[in-house]
């Protein structure tokens, strides 16, 4: 009797897309929808947002947990970008590292968004590369057309800039009550 080893590609690489206005109903049927972004690994979801300190602005939520983004988000689908070997420790370390680059006041909506961010962690802009694969490009096409259409930016909202769980993040990093688990370590 033959017996074959079966390696497991190892742990999947997935990005959770978000519709964040209803606009998006209209809009992204023609390729110009606004969408928010985060990459699933290890039964958690990582995400990037902004805020007017220099320290990371990478929060991390439950994998397609909406309510916990806010209400302006709504899920549209999960797309699976790959494979990886990295450890959930590892993940830890990377979103870390990341975090020194997606810092909370160097967002901005069009140049250094939630897409930028996960594109990054997923392709490997930086040193660490996740699992090779960029995202799909209609994820961020409206911060890219954005740059052809300067006076776009001045039209959306800024309260897009902070989800409500990266809000929550800030809180517990300012107030010693919340637990552990919910306080972000990167």
């Amino acid at each position: 009797m033959n017996f074959f080893l079966v390696r497991w590609p190892g742990e999947p690489v997935l990005l959770n897309v978000y519709d964040m206005y209803k606009i998006n109903e209209f809009t992204s049927n023609i390729g110009l929808g606004v969408f928010h972004s985060g990459v699933e690994i290890y039964g958690s979801e990582y995400a990037y947002g902004g805020h007017q300190y220099p320290f990371t602005g990478i929060f991390e939520i439950n994998p397609r947990d909406e309510k916990e983004l806010g209400e302006q988000f709504r899920f549209r689908q999960t797309i699976q970008i790959g494979y990886t070997d990295f450890t959930e420790d590892d993940i830890k370390r990377i979103t870390n590292e990341l975090g020194k680059e997606f810092r909370g006041d160097r967002y901005h909506l069009m140049n250094n968004n939630c897409n930028h961010f996960s594109g990054s962690f997923t392709k490997g802009l930086s040193r660490f590369i996740l699992c090779g694969q960029d995202i799909p490009p209609w994820v961020n096409r409206l911060a890219y057309f954005s740059s052809w259409v300067p006076f776009l930016e001045r039209c959306l909202p800024k309260e897009w800039l902070m989800p409500m769980a990266l809000q929550h993040s800030l809180s517990c990093r300012q107030d010693s009550t919340c637990s552990e688990a919910s306080t972000p370590q990167y």
